[in-house]
């Protein structure tokens, strides 16, 4: 059990965290959220000793191992898949013993060991983990030098999951993300057996990972069970018996008031007034439930265009003279509301700067409005904002020749107002910079908005705030996005980038869901049940016929490629541990060599029982697809 006790931080002569207390079960998922600058970060590096608390402190059991990203991302010639492995710091000292060590009883004591914490099916789980995250096995061999940051710190996130420590701390994992790795992360996160405290403002991966959210509010913390919609409904419950307090108390007090004003100089009464205005004096005010005014997102509205926007036909683009995406047919036209689905890495952001006329088409044609104006944001104008700068001085710089009430205007309608709007951009939260940098790219009022990865460093009520502006806004939107419940509420269109192309999705956004994670035919996209005569159905009925031989004969080769590789293994058991009895194949061998030899015998293993699995789990899909039929 994690328990936090009475602590205390400030910082900059600020109070961040005001006698926080909180006692989390042993094994539980818990979401930390709050408000942009709530002190999250601050209340995560207190929990692993990065920051002394002023006061009060952390307990948990003697020997808890902890795992936390540090902020600087992984570099140098070494591969993220080498990265990954040398995580595990136990496995990879006691290696580096059994290459030296001459003891042979302390040599056994090293190989059980590494038995016992699955060393040898090390590589393999560590190639899961990357795959998940992005990285094929070319992908995985490269140096950590040749990946932008993001990418490295997906190499930090896989070490860290890899490492499995007792307490797993995330913060916002994932912002390096794009949809499919967060995908992944959800699941990996469900199935993790020790206890896991993640910051996110994703409200998906908060109601489908997280079974407690730890609210961090005016310092103090607080524990709820459930996720995150859960959360949200015992909170305003909460709120509402506060505000129903508080209009009791307020009500109380005026009556004591009024009593004491209409008694006191009465001599008859004085000491009854007396005691009452005692009594008022006593009395704890409940603080009114304040809306936050910086949470605040209003798009202006364009002047109406004729339909399409943009146009694409044939088009082809990319780099140099090499194009990322070909053969493109796409039309936008003003009311369009638009996500791009698709791994990192396919182009989504290609596309999005041939929309927003940063990249010329290599070839084919591109037709736009002669009058339409973009607004393209990508997580770049955030970290270049200059942080000496005020948003006042910003937004004067970008609006030239309006005059200082429109430029105020525009910082209104996103919560720069009166003294915000002076504040430096250093002292801003990531949350407020990313508002910033939206009122910079909307200034013009633009035809269509083009939202890189909007969400980033945003909490949860400024991801609805957004939403809502978003659905109110009446130009057209694309978006690129790992938040589902923005892309959910916000695209009526999903356009799917890869291999080379951007073509329609018609599926929906649970379909493409299921279609990342595996799960059966509803990933297919299509979303349409094609009507087939009895021609077509005889002809179905034989092609299921000849898939369910091919897969059993895939079942049976999986079964005996088991067989022969247990054979091997348990061989090559009996050689380390017992020698005397060493089978001539690995009579000299070293004890190293044997270890390596068995390392891949399991990475084998677990190929062939994959390949077992999947075989079984089609042929029961056949049957489970007759009978519906």
């Amino acid at each position: 059990m994690l328990t936090i006790n009475d602590i205390s931080v400030r910082l900059g002569g600020r109070t961040i965290l005001d006698r926080a207390s909180a006692a989390l079960p042993p094994g539980a998922r818990v979401g930390l959220i709050g408000r942009n600058g709530a002190g999250k970060s601050t209340l995560m590096k207190a929990i692993i000793g990065q920051i002394e608390p002023d006061g009060g402190g952390i307990d948990m059991p003697r020997g808890t191992r902890l795992g936390y990203i540090a902020q600087e991302a992984p570099s140098g010639t070494a591969t993220p898949f080498e990265t990954v492995l040398a995580a595990d710091t136990e496995r990879a000292a006691l290696l580096a013993e059994s290459e030296t060590c001459e003891d042979p009883h302390r040599l056994g004591d090293v190989h059980d060991r590494l038995i016992a914490i699955d060393a040898y099916s090390a590589p393999a789980r560590a190639g899961r983990i990357l795959v998940g995250l992005g990285f094929d096995e070319e992908m995985q061999q490269r140096p950590l030098d040749s990946y932008s940051g993001g990418w490295k710190m997906r190499v930090a996130l896989g070490a860290l999951l890899f490492s499995a420590p007792d307490l797993l701390l995330l913060d916002e994992p994932s912002n390096h993300l794009d949809l499919e790795a967060t995908l992944w992360l959800e699941n990996f996160l469900k199935d993790y057996r020790a206890t896991v405290l993640i910051i996110s403002h994703e409200r998906d991966l908060l109601n489908n990972v997280v079974d407690h959210i730890l609210h961090l509010e005016g310092g103090r913390i607080s524990l709820y069970p459930g996720g995150y919609d859960a959360f949200e409904r015992q909170r305003a419950e909460r709120l509402a018996q506060l505000a129903a307090a508080k209009e009791k108390q307020d009500a109380e007090r005026a009556k004591l008031q009024d009593y004491v004003a209409r008694n006191s100089a009465r001599a008859s009464t004085a000491k009854q007034a007396q005691s009452r205005a005692k009594a008022l004096a006593k009395m704890q005010p409940i603080a009114a439930v304040l809306e936050d005014p910086s949470l605040s997102f209003a798009f202006p509205d364009p002047p109406p265009l004729r339909p399409p926007l943009i146009t694409l036909d044939m088009a082809a683009v990319g780099y140099s003279e090499t194009p990322v995406l070909q053969r493109l047919n796409l039309r936008i036209d003003p009311d369009d509301r638009i996500a791009l689905l698709g791994k990192n890495g396919n182009g989504k952001t290609t596309l999005a700067r041939l929309l927003a006329a940063q990249l010329a088409p290599m070839e084919g044609e591109m037709a736009a409005s002669a009058k339409m104006s973009v607004g393209y944001f990508t997580q770049y104008q955030v970290e270049e904002l200059d942080t000496a700068d005020t948003p006042l001085e910003h937004m004067t710089r970008q609006m030239t020749g309006a005059t200082q009430g429109a430029v105020r205007a525009q910082l209104g309608r996103f919560g720069f107002s009166g003294e915000r709007a002076t504040q430096k951009v250093g002292s801003l939260s990531g949350g407020e910079r990313a508002r910033l940098a939206l009122a910079l790219i909307t200034r013009n009022a633009p035809h269509l908005l083009i939202l890189d990865e909007p969400t980033n460093h945003l909490d949860v009520d400024s991801r609805e705030a957004l939403v809502q502006a978003l659905n109110s806004y009446e130009g057209a939107v694309v978006i690129v996005s790992h938040d589902r419940h923005m892309i959910e509420l916000v695209a009526d269109r999903l356009v799917l980038v890869d291999g080379g192309r951007a073509e329609p999705y018609d599926g929906s956004l649970e379909d493409y869901t299921d279609f990342v994670l595996g799960r059966g035919a509803a990933a297919s996209g299509s979303g349409k049940a094609a009507k087939s005569d009895r021609k077509a159905g005889r002809r179905a009925a034989a092609a299921a016929r000849q898939k369910e031989q091919e897969l059993r004969k895939r079942v049976k080769q999986a079964e005996t490629e088991l067989g022969r590789l247990t054979e091997t293994r348990n061989a090559i058991d009996k050689a380390m541990f017992d020698p005397s009895s060493v089978d001539a194949t690995f009579s000299k061998l070293t004890m190293t060599e044997l270890m390596k030899k068995r390392a891949e015998i399991e990475t084998h293993m677990e190929a062939a029982e994959q390949a077992w699995l999947e075989a079984g789990e089609a042929i029961e899909s056949l049957y489970t697809e007759e009978q519906a039929a």
